[in-house]
């Protein structure tokens, strides 16, 4: 096998919609997997916030834009032998396609690794795709692709309403729609071709309440392959895969769905001549089970394929890296079991449940409804055992200020009518499950809201599930002390087991989340720390990946202090205002404390992120950060301190009451960030301290509001207590 010394590799840029850190992740893990094998890197990337651009990763790093002219005048200048594009999102790719036409690479005699430029074109190109699918004898949905106007409005009177038009060479959807009539065609042509590179859209058949399923597969340079993970969006198609609810391993499928449904995403990667690594979106119809289209694929790199490595334990990214340079799949070793090769897919004895992150609450006059367009700024990623328990972690995790399914500020909120709920999940605004877990409290039956939005009835039944456990929950509230002492001990087991925190709990029986955990701790309700192997704990793992449930009787792993630990709390998921430049943070500061001779210990949840690489620190715990999660892990581990200055706003905010519940900060003291985080003790202290300041006043209404108003006059600054960003998720009430 004769490797290039000289690669460059072509990152996202600037952190976007669409293109977030998963580019920094799977960049970073290629720049490792080739400084490997001893080859020379060349990264360009002038994204200054990621890990990638730091020193010890590329041998250069070149921040300059993104364009044709600055990296040929890189290529002129560093000779590279080949160039990767898989790690750099659509950005990379529709770069080097151009680098190609344009004779740039072939003058420097500079060859494109992995997946082959006419290979990437075949995937992008709407109607490329389709014709390799023909010749591929790979199923797609009727479709048709126009190149104008004209053409597309011909194209859906000849398919039929409703139609889905498709943008090609485009990112997060941009411009995609679904069209019902020819109104709503009309209204959306010209904005869908302006997203279109090549002036190209696909007009597909409407796949309406059909299943989307998405599979990762890699493929070697000898077709060798393998179907790594099966993730089932529980929104249906016409869903965004990046704006869906994620499921891996797929739960609703028979054999026979899931067998045809990776048989054709290798088809797919096959069909596009796939070296490395692809993300394949099929259709499924749950009317009839032999009826399944492929729907589109990225040759690259995606979210979706840094969700399916932390999902699996399977390092996608290194691995595309190798099989680029032309290793063989059976030559890879899997980092996580040490033992066995590349080719083995994945087996879970966990479930995980990704939940998308949207800021809508920012921009007012935005269009509310989830579709085919991205508008997610992020993603969280839950592991439990059952698929309850993974959700209810993974809408804490988002920080909108919900405990979970139920018992939160919309679920117990009577004044909300049942209209105004029913329309929230027929239109999917953001994060529906908190609205179908409203509307069963109101007694809708999962047949109505299926109807409504199109998700299997197994989920649906679940979410009602909870509904149930919550409401004979609340049946022993004011009771606690005076309940059976087993009972209550199989009710809060129960609890737990179904993914319900400490706080939830508490609503449920009218108590405090302090004395519910008192009380778990007396009866014996203790979470276990589990290990993720890839394979089922059918080899053992290397490394500690870890995450805390309920749902098990004996930790996977020992707690033994060989050194001193230490406790470091990532940013969670990304939103406006915390992004990739707190992922640096954490891996800086972990590096540098590994130095030193520390054990580190990350609590993190980002799936995009490196810092949730399970080869960056000693343990890894994929898992909540939240006060109840992180008591739990320093009462196993015992390190010497936890840092909370390193993860954003999500840290700072449990950091006094980490302190105040006896835990040792190592940095600045909780009660210190208590009076910088509160707006009235921050100025306070100015006062104290005779710095000046505007007039201000500390206000907890709008009456007393609008009396300062009075007072000082506009033009006014409001300004609320712990956020890092100036919106919160609403419960928009109508008016």
């Amino acid at each position: 096998m004769e490797t290039a010394k000289k690669i460059l590799v072509v990152g996202s840029g600037a952190v976007k919609i669409a293109e977030a850190a998963e580019f920094d992740y799977s960049g970073t893990q290629a720049l490792k997997a080739l400084k490997e094998g001893g080859i020379e890197t060349i990264l360009v990337n002038p994204n200054v916030a990621t890990i990638q651009t730091s020193y010890k990763f590329a041998d250069k790093v070149y921040l300059v834009p993104l364009k044709p002219e600055f990296v040929a005048e890189v290529i002129e200048a560093e000779r590279p032998e080949g160039i990767l594009l898989g790690f750099g999102g659509q950005t990379a790719l529709s770069l080097g396609v151009k680098l190609y036409d344009d004779g740039i690479l072939q003058k420097h005699g500079v060859k494109v690794l992995g997946t082959p430029v006419e290979g990437i074109k075949r995937a992008l190109s709407r109607s490329l795709f389709r014709e390799a699918m023909a010749e591929n004898g790979v199923p797609t949905p009727p479709s048709i692709a126009a190149r104008s106007i004209d053409e597309t409005v011909a194209a859906a009177e000849k398919i039929g309403y409703p139609v889905m038009v498709r943008v090609s060479f485009n990112l997060g959807g941009a411009g995609s729609f679904i069209a019902w009539s020819r109104d709503e065609l009309d209204k959306r042509l010209r904005a869908a071709f302006a997203q279109s590179e090549t002036g190209e859209v696909l007009v597909e058949k409407y796949l309406h309440h059909w299943k989307e399923i998405e599979f990762e597969v890699v493929r070697d340079a000898e077709g060798n392959e393998a179907a790594v993970a099966c993730l089932e969006n529980l929104d249906p198609m016409g869903v965004h895969t990046g704006e869906s609810i994620v499921m891996a391993p797929c739960q609703t499928l028979t054999d026979f769905e899931y067998q045809l449904s990776r048989e054709i995403s290798i088809g797919v990667a096959r069909a596009i001549t796939l070296i490395g690594e692809g993300n394949v979106q099929v259709a499924l119809n749950p009317r009839r089970s032999e009826e399944a289209y492929a729907i589109e694929t990225n040759p690259r790199m995606s979210r979706s394929s840094a969700l399916a490595s932390k999902a699996t334990g399977y390092p996608l990214a290194y691995i595309a890296a190798k099989l680029a340079l032309g290793y063989r799949l059976y030559e890879i070793l899997n980092k996580i079991t040490g033992i066995t090769s590349a080719c083995f897919e994945p087996s879970l004895d966990y479930v995980v449940v990704k939940v998308p992150r949207w800021d809508l609450d920012k921009f007012p006059y935005v269009e509310r409804s989830v579709g085919t367009e991205m508008k997610s700024i992020g993603e969280v990623m839950a592991i439990g055992r059952t698929f309850l328990e993974a959700l209810q972690k993974a809408i804490r995790m988002l920080d909108i200020g919900e405990p979970g399914l139920v018992g939160g500020r919309i679920y117990e909120n009577n004044l909300l009518p049942l209209d105004h709920v029913l329309e929230k999940i027929r239109s999917r605004e953001p994060y529906w499950p908190i609205w179908v877990a409203k509307a069963f409290k109101y007694g809708v039956s999962v047949d109505t809201v299926y109807e409504l939005i199109g998700v299997d009835k197994y989920f649906l039944e679940q979410i009602r599930k909870a509904v149930e456990f919550y409401e004979k929950l609340k049946e022993f509230r004011g009771r606690a002390n005076s309940i059976d002492r087993e009972l209550l001990a199989a009710l809060i087991a129960e609890a737990k087991r179904m993914g319900f925190s400490d706080e939830q709990i508490a609503a449920g029986i009218g108590t405090d989340d302090v004395s519910v955990r008192r009380l778990r701790e007396v009866l014996g309700v203790l979470p276990v720390v589990k290990q993720i192997d890839t394979l089922a704990a059918e080899w053992p793992a290397k490394t500690n990946y870890l995450y805390l449930t309920y749902n098990g009787w004996e930790h996977d792993v020992d707690f033994r202090n060989v050194k001193p630990k230490i406790v470091v709390l990532g940013a969670g998921g990304f939103r406006v205002g915390v992004s990739v430049e707190f992922d640096w943070a954490v891996v800086s500061f972990s590096n540098e404390a590994r130095k030193l001779g520390y054990e580190v210990v990350v609590l993190n949840y980002n799936p995009e992120t490196v810092s949730t690489d399970w080869d960056m620190n000693e343990k890894l715990y994929f898992d909540e950060i939240t006060v109840e999660k992180v008591l739990d892990i320093v009462g196993l581990e015992k390190p010497a301190g936890v840092v909370a200055f390193l993860g954003g706003q999500i840290s700072n905010n449990i950091a006094w009451e980490l302190e105040k519940r006896g835990v040792m900060l190592l940095g600045t003291k909780g009660s210190s960030v208590h009076r910088t985080e509160s707006r009235a003790l921050f100025s306070q202290l100015l006062d104290e301290l005779g710095i000046k300041q505007p007039p201000w006043i500390a206000a907890t209404n709008i009456v007393e509001v609008m009396r300062f108003v009075d007072e000082v006059g506009f033009p006014m600054l409001v300004r609320p207590s712990y956020r890092l960003h100036l919106a919160k998720y609403g419960l928009h009430l109508p008016k």
